[in-house]
């Protein structure tokens, strides 16, 4: 019955992703907003509402381990997972001036997201700072949207080949992100369940399954662009979706409860996600190319990272450094 649960799920992703940014082209395309920047909103943010519904619901719960862990877990997955598959189905071009602007900012608000964490817990104080960090960065995307390259909509033109009316264009945005949602819980709903079958903790459960799950959408919205040769959309939505994680998802979340921060995080896995973070940047705010080589050596670090997981490490690490 798990079985047949996450598979549903995997159906209802896909199927949302293939949607959902169909329709957000189309909407970009009668709006004349590039494919990078539509998915830096509409896709970035409407993937990560998973994350936030999860998190908010395991911080009122009490459990502040996993509410936190799927953050952290879905910022590394989404680097790490998301782009390297997105990579090797494709070579990420860079260099267009709105990543580097939000590579920066990525940079900036992970720093500030690590110091806070690094206090021992976000407060509501701090779920403030962060909110207006994310309110920030949404007034800079908007105030200089009409700056984007016209090579985009090119490829808007390519890929959203719609010819139906606005209105049923945003029907599929919403029809889509529904799927997305629904997909996500159905999934991590199984995978939970599966996981503590064997015996798996919470903490642990947040960092790997929870979060692939609440990433799944990011990865199927970015491999349905890889494969329609769209993959600075891919690069777009995990820079975007890595934000709203880190500025929006957590302060709104602290603000209705303060997220404690649990040692193995502390210890270990904030330096992971700065670290993973770091990895990004190079190819966000400069002109090299992400290729497939990269984009392997990303996947291969997850795998170790998730290793790294279910055999304990984390925890006898972040053990001798809180020490």
């Amino acid at each position: 019955m798990l079985y047949a649960q996450i598979a549903f799920g995997f159906v209802l992703l896909l199927g949302g992703a293939e949607i959902m940014v169909r329709g957000s082209v189309a909407v970009a395309r009668r709006l004349g907003v590039s494919t990078l920047l539509i998915g830096m909103t509409v896709v970035a943010f409407g993937t990560s509402a998973p994350e936030l519904v999860v998190t908010l619901q395991a911080t009122l719960s009490d459990a502040g381990e996993m509410a936190l862990g799927n953050l952290i877990g879905s910022n590394i997955a989404n680097v790490l997972l998301i782009l390297g598959a997105a990579a090797a189905v494709k070579p990420i071009a860079t260099g267009h001036p709105t990543m580097i602007r939000d590579g920066w900012v990525l940079i900036v608000g992970s720093l500030l997201f690590g110091g806070l964490v690094l206090l021992g817990e976000i407060d509501r104080w701090s779920g403030a700072l962060l909110l207006a960090g994310f309110g920030a960065f949404l007034w800079i995307t908007t105030r200089q949207g009409d700056g984007v390259s016209d090579s985009l909509l090119e490829e808007a033109e390519e890929l959203g080949r719609f010819r139906g009316p606005t209105l049923l264009a945003w029907i599929m945005v919403v029809g889509g992100l529904v799927g997305l949602l629904y997909g996500a819980d159905h999934l991590v709903e199984g995978g939970t369940a599966l996981a503590r079958q064997f015996g798996v903790s919470e903490e642990v459960i947040g960092l790997t399954v929870i979060a692939f799950g609440t990433s799944l959408p990011e990865l199927a919205a970015s491999m349905v662009a890889a494969f329609r040769n769209h993959s600075g959309l891919a690069l777009g939505n995990v820079i975007g979706s890595n934000l709203f994680n880190i500025l929006g998802i957590a302060g709104i979340v602290a603000v209705v409860h303060p997220i404690p921060v649990p040692q193995q995080i502390l210890g270990f896995d904030i330096w992971a996600m700065l670290i993973a973070t770091m990895l990004l940047i190079p190819f966000a705010i400069t002109n090299r190319a992400f290729s497939r080589g990269e984009a392997v050596a990303f996947l291969v670090l997850y795998g170790g990272y998730v290793a790294a997981q279910v055999t304990g490490l984390p925890v006898v690490v972040a053990g001798w450094l809180l020490s």
